[in-house]
């Protein structure tokens, strides 16, 4: 099975993302950059065009900070063929949302950081204990 098959399959178990009905997917960061060389596919917004490759090693270095229990990054849409797209990447944290985006490098910063999840469906997930979802969105 290639990347692509792969990934496809998994963020297509609901439903179709695009359909508003279908609960938002939310992937590992080895799901989601696995494989993933779609310039766009996250941070399309940012100056320079970041690689996947850039995101993926930034979130594998912060995932081993001892506030940090899990990383998910939201599919937002699969309207480009070749790799799902995400505006938001939830880390599951000890840490405010001010904290979190201080740990960002210039070139893949947010555009913003909350606490909690957007509202609307997700697919089902479990919070960790003792941490809270500090959304990273990328407009």
């Amino acid at each position: 099975m290639t990347h692509l098959e792969r990934i496809t399959e998994r963020v297509n178990r609901l439903g179709h993302p695009d359909d508003p009905r279908t609960p938002r997917p939310l992937l590992t960061i080895d799901e989601f950059f696995g494989g993933n060389s779609e310039i766009g596919s996250i941070g399309c917004n940012l100056d320079g065009a970041p690689s996947p490759e850039s995101f993926y090693a930034f979130f594998q270095s912060v995932a081993q900070r001892p506030e940090i229990k899990d990383i998910r990054v939201q599919i937002t849409a699969f309207d480009v063929p070749e790799w799902p797209f995400s505006d938001t990447v939830y880390i599951m944290t000890s840490a405010t949302p001010e904290q979190a985006a201080s740990w960002f490098p210039a070139g893949i910063k947010p555009d913003e950081t909350w606490s909690g999840f957007v509202d609307q469906e997700y697919e089902p997930y479990e919070v960790p204990a003792g941490v809270q979802p500090v959304a990273c969105w990328w407009d």
